[in-house]
């Protein structure tokens, strides 16, 4: 989730920009486009491309598969599913930021504009949303596991609720974002999508910053955190029956999902909402470096939508299995 649409806020008079890909603080982090260097020119569409390949092709197979095999439709693969659609969503107009970083303005007008940077927030918030039903959910599992109880009412139906609710619940969460969105022309005359605040600007533009880091990271990334802590700390003090070797099992692989989906989450995301936190507090002055590290934070936060498929779905054998099936009967 930190996508160009946390870059795309409209500068203060002055100081403009037509480059959407770079973090934007109004008065810093700034490039215009004769500025921009020839390396990020060339490399940034070919990563960017790489990321759009691998995430439409990942993705894709992911919902193919749940939608396809029957063996698929659990609980937890309908929450694979919807994550995987927001990735495909993003991955699939990755290439119109290509175009606009290529061209170095804005071509496609208001309504598209609107439209991608909506889409651009959803993969923001609806990733580590769907993660957090995904932790929620596991949370409940486990714990009916250590009391053994049964749970009558986690069915694919509830599931299918669930998500269309999360779904929902973005949706809100990213309305702001689609009215404020607006096509612009700076003092060089170079048309940008943006988010067009109202004046103070810089008011604004600070509060669509915190909103992001507090509903896009800070508060869902406590719950998972706080939920797998709770959950090991169970599985750990939990008194092993007859079937103590299963639930070994399902001890140790507990444990590295957690380790696996929190280490890819933050690593990815960390580095963009830490960048946002500076961005809010100093004054960075415009150079190279600077930059540099701003496309690539960028860079790591699109690499989550192609790494998910391979988290959520690839490293499982139930899926893997299915795959091959379907592979192997297409072939024949």
């Amino acid at each position: 989730m930190a996508n160009s649409t946390e870059t795309r806020e409209v500068p203060a008079a002055g100081n403009g920009t037509s480059n959407s890909c770079v973090p934007d603080n109004a008065t810093q982090f700034n490039l215009t486009s004769h500025e921009q260097s020839p390396d990020f020119y060339i490399v940034l569409p070919v990563i960017y491309s790489v990321i759009c390949a691998v995430g439409l092709t990942g993705n894709t197979a992911v919902i193919y598969v749940i939608l396809k095999a029957p063996k698929m439709k659990t609980v937890t693969n309908m929450f694979i599913l919807n994550l995987a659609i927001a990735d495909d969503l993003f991955t699939l107009v990755l290439p119109i930021n290509i175009a606009e970083h290529l061209l170095h303005y804005w071509p496609f007008g208001e309504v598209l504009c609107k439209i991608i940077l909506s889409i651009d927030h959803y993969n923001i918030f609806s990733s580590i949303y769907f993660l957090t039903v995904m932790s929620i959910d596991r949370f409940l599992v486990v714990l009916s596991t250590v009391r053994s109880k049964r749970m009558p009412h986690r069915t694919y139906r509830a599931a299918r609720i669930i998500s269309c609710c999360t779904w929902i619940l973005v949706t809100l969460i990213v309305s702001p974002f689609f009215v404020f969105a607006d096509v612009y022309k700076d003092d060089l005359e170079i048309q940008s999508c943006g988010l067009n605040f109202p004046k103070p600007e810089r008011f604004w533009f600070k509060a669509s910053r915190i909103y992001t880091l507090i509903l896009g990271f800070a508060i869902p990334v406590s719950t998972i955190c706080i939920l797998y802590t709770i959950m090991l700390y169970k599985l750990r003090h939990m008194h092993l029956n007859s079937n103590a070797k299963a639930l070994d099992k399902a001890k140790k692989k507990v444990t590295v999902m957690v380790f696996i989906v929190l280490a890819v989450c933050l690593f990815c995301w960390t580095p963009f909402h830490l960048a946002t936190i500076v961005a809010l507090t100093t004054d960075l002055p415009q150079s190279s470096l600077v930059i540099g590290i701003s496309y690539f934070i960028t860079s790591l936060s699109y690499a989550n939508s192609c790494l998910n498929p391979f988290l959520y779905a690839f490293l499982d054998d139930s899926f893997q299995k299915s795959f091959r099936k379907m592979l192997e009967c297409q072939a024949a």
